[in-house]
């Protein structure tokens, strides 16, 4: 069914012909395909031997969504002087179907004419295709295209594509701001040019979705607007403008979706109607949609405007709503994925781009890689978070896929950003740990880099780790500016005094493991040899016991934030805990060096290698040093605070 269908059934058939003739012209290709379809069956049939061709791609490109079609010719065979064709009835269906839609626009309120009565003709015949059987005259009847004094169905959609073809020359091609227009009058086209520039203001964040196409005309003297949205058949809005009022009829199979576009007109100074509910033959196979009408009463003509433009602006967050709204309830409840979808709308980012970049499985990355200590399988964001600070970081993690999709920045990158900002959400706080819990998001991104470069292989190969690399220095970078901004603020206040030094202390950390990236992009280059085996099962160890060192560190950080006079004994207990792990995993990458070093001279006998290889190493444990001295001065940091000071 066409989405023609839905705007004739809220009762406006002046908009109705030049999207027929696009239908009308879509449905020629398939006919044509079908009787295709027939003649490949027949040839098939009378050579079983050699396998039909395969029509896959002309199907796809007619957009012809009937799977069974192509293996129907692979199904024909020969009885007599009778061809059988299993699902022949189903191909008369369609050619029925497709018939009608194709005459639609030369016969619409038409007088009776040669052409209507061929067309009834020929619907009808199809209807007597009732079994597999298909007699030679009848295969004749439905694929001759000989002028020879008989009709045939591939004749009248010759004539027909000839009629349509004459008929889309007198339409208008006049567009305005890519709005499809004819038969305007002179106050209509500013209005038009106000709706689509709301429209055009937020397409892109559609991405390359399908949508957003208008249509627009002038009938009983009133301003017609029509908008398809998406791709679904009932989901479009009508929009009539007469004197300084605005009346907008909308119809959507989503209860939700209609609430939440409801919502966003009020906002504008929307009248809606009720809701009701519609069934209609041929439209969302069946099942009840949904329609209102909203109504805007402007003051004048700029008034006029400007609300046409806002309702423009509004509708792309309409495409894909649903599929977001879903997604979303894997992390908070129903009523706050509506609030993150309507807030990413407010601020202008969508939830197109958030899609787009992988929808859930970006948070759910961002959670597997802070591990067990933060998130356990079937945890939900606002159960670890809270549900105000789940909802705030939803709706920057959409603000950012959209911004970088539009970009056409790599969906590696958002998943970094991704990670990034959820560790900062985890350790976010209200006082001076805000810095160190940003530099300890940084530093965690680059001891996790190592350790996934060495289970991905990225030692062998030298274009990743140069990305790597890059990307890694740029989180030593942004460390830095971390630090920076820390030593302005203790000149300014002594109070930070305490906090630059730690986040000093804790720069080194940032320092080695971005040296250590570095060096292993040099071993990427060609300096490898030996690597295989032990050598790269102990760098690995290594570059665990380093990741397991960092987010004890980061889990001691978000426990010292906390900490006050009224600080439970288990928080304290908690806090000393993750530090004695992050002592022990400096202790444990001691030995482990050690033990690179026992690999590297059995293995390796190439100088490069052994030397690159050697400070890769060093440089890792060295990571693991540098945080257990972070340790120690957050441990007299926060004792302190508590006025135990040691």
């Amino acid at each position: 069914m066409e989405k023609v269908d839905v705007v004739a059934s809220l009762g406006q058939m002046q908009l109705l012909r030049p999207a027929w003739v696009t239908a009308a012209l879509a449905a020629n290709d398939r006919l044509k395909l079908y009787l295709t379809v027939l003649q490949v069956a027949r040839a098939h049939a009378e050579q079983p031997d050699t396998p039909p061709p395969n029509l896959g791609h002309e199907l796809a490109s007619a957009q012809v969504g009937a799977a069974w079609l192509k293996d129907l010719p692979g199904t024909a065979y020969r009885e007599g002087r009778d061809l059988h064709i299993p699902d022949l009835p189903r191909v008369a269906a369609l050619l029925r179907d497709d018939l009608r839609i194709m005459a639609r626009p030369l016969l619409e309120g038409a007088a009776e004419s040669a052409l209507g009565s061929r067309v009834e003709h020929w619907c009808a015949w199809l209807d007597t295709l009732t079994d597999d059987r298909l007699q030679a005259a009848r295969l004749r009847a439905l694929t001759s295209g000989r002028q020879d004094g008989e009709d045939s169905l591939h004749l009248l959609v010759m004539d027909l594509h000839k009629a349509l073809n004459h008929l889309a020359a007198e339409l208008s091609s006049e567009t305005i701001d890519g709005a499809h227009v004819w038969e305007l009058a002179d106050e209509d086209r500013p209005r038009v040019a106000a709706f689509m520039r709301g429209l055009n203001r937020t397409r892109a964040l559609k991405l390359e979705h399908p949508g957003l196409d208008t249509a627009a005309t002038r009938g009983e003297g009133r301003l017609l607007l029509q908008n398809d949205i998406g791709a679904n058949d009932v989901h479009v809005l009508v929009i009539q403008v007469e004197g300084l009022r605005i009346s907008l009829t909308y119809s959507d199979l989503h209860r939700q979706r209609f609430a939440f576009f409801r919502a966003m007109l009020a906002e504008l100074g929307a009248d809606w109607s009720g809701l009701e509910t519609r069934t209609t033959a041929g439209l969302n196979a069946g099942e009840a949609y949904h329609v209102g009408t909203a109504t805007f009463a402007c003051r004048d003509e700029a008034g006029l405007q400007r609300t046409l433009e806002d309702i423009g602006a509004r509708i792309v967050f309409l495409i894909d709503w649903n599929r977001a709204r879903k997604r979303l309830q894997q992390f908070v409840d129903k009523s706050d994925a509506v609030t993150v979808l309507a807030e990413a709308a407010r601020c202008g980012a969508g939830h197109m781009g958030w899609l787009a970049a992988g929808g859930e499985r970006l948070i759910y990355t961002a959670m597997q890689a802070l591990g067990a200590d933060y998130f356990h399988v079937g945890d939900r964001l606002d159960q670890v978070m809270g549900a105000t600070q789940a909802r705030a970081f939803l709706v920057e993690v959409l603000k950012l896929a959209s911004q970088a999709m539009r970009q056409r920045q790599p969906v590696a990158l958002i998943e970094d950003e991704t990670r990034l900002l959820l560790v900062r959400y985890l350790l976010r706080r209200r006082d001076e740990f805000d810095l160190l819990a940003e530099h300890a998001a940084y530093c965690h991104e680059l001891a996790m880099g190592v350790r996934d470069a060495l289970a991905h292989g990225r030692q062998y190969d030298r274009k990743a780790a140069l990305r790597l690399a890059e990307r890694a220095k740029e989180w030593e970078r942004q460390a830095d500016l971390l630090v920076m901004h820390s030593r302005r603020r203790a000149e300014r206040h002594p109070r930070w005094d305490p906090f630059s030094r730690l986040i000093e202390r804790a720069d080194d950390v940032a320092d080695f493991l971005e040296e250590a990236i570095f060096l292993l992009s040099l071993i990427a280059d060609g300096h490898h040899r030996g690597w295989q085996g032990e050598v790269q099962q102990t760098m690995q160890r290594l570059a665990d016991g380093v990741l397991a060192a960092m987010q004890d560190q980061v889990k001691a950080l978000a426990v010292a934030s906390t900490l006050n006079e009224q600080s439970s004994g288990a928080d304290h207990e908690e806090f000393v805990a993750a530090l004695w792990r992050v002592l022990n995993a400096e202790r444990q990458c001691d030995g482990l060096l050690r033990e690179v070093r026992r690999v590297l001279a059995e293995h390796v006998s190439d100088c490069a290698t052994l030397s690159l290889s050697t400070d890769f190493a060093n440089a890792l444990e060295q990571s693991t040093d540098a945080l257990l001295a972070t340790g120690y001065g957050l441990r007299k940091l926060s004792f302190n605070r508590l006025g135990g000071e040691i």
